[in-house]
């Protein structure tokens, strides 16, 4: 993928489709180490070990609809090509987490994109789901929980337009101020 927050957009809707109520994405930057970790991690029915495996190898997918599923395998391929590191556990009935470490200072680093983007538009998307997205660069954080957001919202949509464009702003924003 050209992005790397199309992957993350790719395997949250993994954790959706596994049933997952909350799903949570962690975009931690060291740059003193070169380092971009990105972690997805959710409440889903989760996998068994040989699914583990399985959801690794491309030409493995639970979907009717196609025969190759290319989600994770890219993602791995992302980040071990920088020299990084990726991984995945799960856990039937309890979920499921995947880590990938990334080498920023590598030829081959994926650009992250637009995460704020991304987020955003899992939020609008799953209405009935929580998400919470902590960004963090060396010692500072952004949290942003979707929950928070709805509690305050009081029944307006998390689709609307007006909503969805304040929820991309409000992370873009924030996230500028970790590189301050």
């Amino acid at each position: 993928m050209r992005e790397l927050s199309l992957n993350i957009l790719d395997i949250a809707q993994n954790s959706i489709s596994a049933g997952a109520s909350l799903t949570e994405i962690l975009v931690k930057e060291n740059t003193a180490e070169k380092t971009l970790l990105i972690g997805i991690y959710d409440n889903g029915k989760g996998m068994s070990e040989e699914q583990v495996k399985n959801v690794q190898d491309p030409f493995f997918t639970t979907r009717t609809t196609r025969k190759v599923g290319m989600g994770i395998p890219l993602f791995k391929l992302a980040a071990e090509q920088t020299g990084g590191s990726f991984k995945i556990t799960s856990e039937l009935g309890v979920g499921t987490r995947v880590d990938a470490l990334f080498k920023t200072d590598s030829i081959d680093f994926t650009p992250l994109g637009d995460i704020a983007a991304t987020v955003s538009t899992i939020v609008s998307m799953n209405e009935d789901k929580d998400f919470v997205y902590t960004r963090s660069v060396d010692e500072k954080d952004f949290v942003f929980k979707s929950a928070d957001i709805k509690k305050i919202l009081d029944g307006v949509p998390l689709s609307e337009p007006s909503v969805i464009n304040w929820i991309e702003d409000y992370i873009r924003e924030n996230t500028e101020q970790l590189f301050d």
